[in-house]
């Protein structure tokens, strides 16, 4: 893992939730710190994590950990913007990384081995992309090989990993992740979740 980055996407103004969703506290710990957590178990060679108008209070929260924190003044303007701000900052740090994962705070149940699935299936299909199947699509966690960069830092403001996953259909390998479709939006998700239903 020595030459895979992470970058956790915590830019969102969480406009459904009504508060920074990323610093819920989730089974003792915030979201946020859970991501960041499950990157370095995992061992992710440098975490970065990309924020927008909740910087200050992510910084906080994370100032125990080795993670990296780049504002994406853009944030607003879309997906694209915050992942194009996080490999440009990761690359600036690391220029030597052969791949890079993507991950969200709103997907609770993302853990280490999802993380270390996705780097095995990458070495045995040889895909430079290798994405979670879940609730019939594929999507992030999703991994991409050095050879994406330049289409990730291409991505329309408005898109996410996603279009690329979907059009390059015959570079992508998949892992099974069913819990992947569990994310949070409202507040009725995250009760939801917390309480088991």
């Amino acid at each position: 893992m020595r030459n895979v980055g992470a970058i956790i996407l915590a830019a969102g103004g969480s406009s459904r939730f009504g508060q920074a969703k990323q610093l819920l506290s989730f089974q003792g710990e915030s979201l946020v710190r859970r991501a960041v957590r499950t990157a370095m178990k995992a061992g992710c060679a440098c975490v970065t994590v990309v924020v927008g108008d909740s910087r200050a209070r992510i910084e906080n929260e994370l100032r125990e950990t080795p993670a990296v924190i780049v504002e994406n003044q853009e944030w607003q303007r879309g997906l694209g913007t915050s992942i194009r701000c996080g490999i440009r900052h990761l690359l600036s740090l690391r220029p030597e990384l052969d791949a890079v994962v993507l991950l969200a705070c709103d997907q609770p149940f993302v853990n280490a081995s999802v993380i270390t699935s996705l780097v095995a299936q990458r070495e045995n299909s040889r895909k430079p992309i290798v994405a979670c199947s879940y609730a019939n699509t594929l999507g992030i966690p999703a991994l991409f090989d050095r050879a994406c960069f330049e289409s990730l830092l291409a991505l329309p403001d408005d898109s996410g990993a996603k279009t690329l996953i979907e059009s390059r259909s015959a570079d992508v390998a998949q892992i099974e992740f069913e819990k992947g479709a569990i994310d949070i939006d409202t507040p009725a998700d995250f009760e939801q979740i917390k309480t088991g239903g």
